[in-house]
């Protein structure tokens, strides 16, 4: 281990790496649906046991009404971390329909008409009022079966111990926000060119209902009456039918500085498109979008990794970052597990930081537009086919094979495990990328090999495996004996959530058409 340490620092330019450093903070925001007892997305309201989801700090809605999302506090402590998630499953699990399930896939359930999709509804008050409204428009733009698919988030940061030591071996002068900004820049570049390999190697959606292409033109084949899939998928998710916008594929964001990112994203904002000018209003006089521009807000741009600061809901989430800098960075491109009860476990989490902090430290040069639209490229085609055999994508301009690449990225990838495992003092980081590695020569053992392979084998539906699955899992949830001092820990939260939200809804506010003209006021004509 000592050596590999030396060679670690070497590697990466560092003169030392405390232990310390190593505790990296991490929280996870999971979404999943409710489905009813025939496997149809339940038309159930938000349980009111599970609180508002407006303001209950753990469990909210997504899209739908039916789109949970849970989301833990932050921890350096992996176990501590994938603790809180179980405890908040369990908490909703038993207090859900009993008849309801949690669906343990990112392709949703079989899904009827998009008018017959619930868009979340967070109350009466001008903040709760434009989330629906922001959704309404996700819908009129993009319809709402694409926002049925669900996801994990994994929010990473540094400890604050290492900053200020590492700003002082980098040589760097400045402010230490500014000099964490600049880092996690760097992160940020670095994990889109080689984002690709989350998703080879975690990605679990290779097929799909055959009703989440009702209507859309698509290139998937039919498996049977009810599934279509691609033979050598990995993660549709993230293609051109999941989080996938049209109009925003010519879009060039550009992660050099925080001010170029925030000026590709409010140009996004401030300029109207013509196919959202064409979004009428409802007859009844309510709003069909938030405005006619090609983003409503910052959260419309669908990107696989997002910069985040922690604000109120009163400030722009693009003003708080410019102002304040970066804080920690939220990872976006990563399927639920299905053979998991969580749909993550700790080793995935293990390696998720030793990836990371490998982006962190590794150098990173400045992105251009034509490495970036090569980068999505290359993101197609492992979404697409990244269990082909010889799968070639493109490095620079020239054709690597997916599987040398990978393993040279896995093998680097060492040199961060050996600094995380000094605060860990164990070999539970290095372990994590030896299993990674088997993936590569074995694509059968990706998760979403394993579904294929089950598909094939079982002659079962994609709905049918996931329903198992789901069965299974919330099975798990409702009979696991949970902590009563933490179950009343959530049900407090709940109750508390559902009096902050009236509290909120009974103070004076102006009438919502002059509150959303207010809110669109800061964008001035492009």
């Amino acid at each position: 281990m000592g050596n590999i340490n030396t060679q670690a620092l070497e590697r990466y330019g560092l003169s030392s790496f405390d232990s310390a450093w190593g505790e990296v903070v991490r929280g996870i925001e999971k979404e999943c649906l409710r489905v009813a007892a025939d496997c149809s997305l339940s038309k159930k309201p938000h349980p009111e046991a599970l609180g508002s989801p407006l303001t209950n700090p753990f469990i909210t809605t997504d899209f739908s009404e039916a789109l949970l999302e849970f989301i833990t506090p932050i921890y350096s402590n992996i176990d501590e971390c994938l603790e809180m998630l179980d405890l908040i499953h369990c908490f909703s699990a038993q207090n859900i329909e009993q008849n309801e399930t949690l669906w343990s896939t990112s392709m949703p359930c079989p899904l009827g008409l998009s008018s017959e999709i619930p868009i979340a509804n967070y109350g009466n008050s001008n903040n709760g009022l434009l989330k629906t409204l922001y959704r309404k428009g996700l819908s009129n733009r993009y319809g709402s079966i694409m926002q049925t698919v669900a996801g994990i988030h994994y929010n990473f940061s540094m400890p604050e111990s290492f900053w200020l030591p590492f700003q002082t071996q980098r040589g760097e002068k400045g402010s230490l926000q500014d000099f964490k900004t600049k880092s996690y820049l760097n992160l940020i570049r670095n994990f889109h060119r080689f984002s690709w390999l989350l998703i080879y190697l975690f990605g679990a959606s290779p097929a799909a209902d055959r009703t989440f292409v009702q209507s859309r033109q698509n290139t998937l084949e039919t498996f049977d009456k009810d599934t279509v899939f691609l033979p050598f998928a990995t993660c549709l998710r993230m293609g051109r039918l999941g989080y996938k916008s049209e109009a925003q594929q010519s879009l060039f964001i550009c992660y050099n500085d925080l001010q170029s990112y925030v000026d590709c994203l409010k140009g996004a904002m401030k300029t109207p498109y013509p196919a959202y000018q064409e979004i009428s209003q409802e007859s009844n006089g309510n709003h069909g979008q938030i405005n006619t521009n090609l983003l409503q807000l910052e959260n419309e741009f669908y990107s696989s990794i997002r910069p985040k600061r922690n604000t109120t809901n009163d400030r722009r989430p693009l003003e708080a970052l410019l102002k304040e800098g970066i804080e920690y960075i939220e990872i976006r491109s990563l399927d639920l597990n299905p053979y998991l009860p969580l749909g993550i476990d700790a080793e995935q989490c293990r390696f998720l930081d030793t990836f990371l902090l490998h982006c962190l430290l590794t150098d990173s040069p400045e992105c251009n537009a034509d490495e970036f639209f090569e980068v999505s490229a290359n993101v197609t085609k492992v979404v697409e086919r990244g269990r082909s055999p010889g799968l070639n994508l493109m490095q620079q301009g020239t054709e690597k094979s997916l599987s040398t690449w990978s393993k040279e990225l896995l093998n680097d990838m060492r040199y961060a495990a050996s600094l995380l495992e000094k605060s860990d003092h164990k070999d539970r980081y290095d372990l994590a990328i030896q299993v990674q590695l088997q993936k590569i020569d074995k694509p059968e053992l990706t998760p979403s090999g394993k579904m294929m392979s089950q598909i094939k084998q079982s002659q079962q539906s994609f709905t049918e495996i996931a329903h198992q699955q789901s069965k299974t899992h919330t099975s798990y949830f409702l009979n696991k004996t949970i902590d009563s001092g933490k179950y009343e820990e959530m049900k407090v939260a709940a109750v508390t959530s559902i009096s902050k939200q009236k509290q909120i809804e009974a103070l004076a506010q102006p009438h919502f058409d002059d509150f959303l003209n207010q809110w669109n006021a800061h964008l001035e004509a492009p």
